[in-house]
């Protein structure tokens, strides 16, 4: 999936701006506070709506063709409306009427989505008592019914309870490894971090950054890290790390936070930071059990980009 210099408005309101994007395979979240762009976003890759300029294709497709780009792609929006009185199984094998299906294979592509999705003891019971959640799933099995290569998921997780949610984010990994591309957008940044392959942060309709978390996250060089350190003393390793003895390195600490068997240190340089504990925990200085960055995730990452006065369309 491409996006070549678009751009989106609504009259004089911004809907998106100056995208330059390629979305290869595999699981993309796209993470931002709602007025950021991400349905904008996944509307024109849909080709629902039609961008002010600029050019985005999919599969080798062009959103200006939505009758080819329907038969490819999958869209699972936030939103719906059932005829009055559909079952789940009904409402599935009428869509796939659109595709020119035969009967007997609508039948069965219904049934084999509406398990796939944990629907199949509800199938046969009317659309308009399902909970919540139960509308969330029919709307994602609406989306994968004609076994799409691309889907769109806008909040996809909505409304599900924690064993479908377990459910339907390793139905989503699946999908990742056949080697489709699955997009969607989340506001719960922790399963961003579990399930993502490559995020794309937006902000105010700019794209502020995109990549891996973690490369992502190595790109802010001008923005401190914490560090969690574990260990069962905690105020010694604070005490060696803000004073250490004659001939080790001072280590840069801007800020630290004690608590039980673990040390939450800050600071500037990460590189440098760890080539010292290393010299400092092999000389026997501390004792160290584990180290791991404390917000190396989605919504750390995110919060530094926008703290940082990124929203003005800064660097991809």
């Amino acid at each position: 999936m491409e996006f070549d210099n678009v751009s989106k408005f609504y009259g004089e309101v911004l809907g998106v701006n100056r995208i330059h994007l390629a979305i290869p395979p595999g699981i993309t979240s796209l993470v931002g506070p709602n007025g950021s762009g991400k349905t904008t976003l996944m509307n024109l890759m849909t080709g629902l709506i039609q961008p002010t300029r600029g050019r985005i294709s999919v599969l080798g497709i062009a959103a200006t063709d939505p009758e080819r780009l329907f038969r490819k792609v999958g869209y699972c929006t936030q939103f719906d409306s059932y005829p009055k009185g559909a079952t789940g199984r009904a409402f599935l094998e009428n869509y796939l009427s659109l595709f020119g299906e035969a009967r007997a294979e609508r039948r069965e592509r219904a049934a084999r989505v509406l398990e796939r999705v944990g629907l199949e003891a509800a199938a046969d019971r009317k659309i308009a008592g399902y909970s919540k959640g139960m509308r969330q799933r029919i709307r994602l099995a609406q989306a994968l019914a004609h076994d799409p290569q691309v889907l769109v998921l806008d909040e996809p997780l909505n409304g599900l309870d924690p064993l479908v949610r377990a459910d339907t984010i390793a139905l989503f990994r699946g999908l990742g490894a056949e080697g489709r591309a699955v997009i969607l957008s989340s506001h719960v940044l922790h399963e961003v971090d579990a399930i993502s392959d490559q995020v794309i942060m937006l902000s105010h309709g700019y794209v502020v950054a995109e990549g891996q978390i973690h490369g992502v996250r190595s790109e802010l060089r001008d923005h401190p890290i914490q560090i969690r350190l574990q260990g069962a003393r905690p105020r010694e390793m604070a005490a060696r790390l803000l004073q250490p003895e004659p001939g080790q390195e001072l280590l840069e600490v801007l800020e630290l936070a004690v608590g039980e068997h673990q040390l939450l240190v800050k600071v500037r340089d990460a590189h440098a930071f760890y080539l010292a504990l290393n010299r400092l925990a092999a000389s026997g200085a501390i004792a160290l059990e584990g180290v791991a960055p404390a917000d190396d995730d989605a919504g750390s990452v995110y919060a530094y980009l926008v703290g940082a006065g990124a929203s003005g369309g800064g660097a991809q």
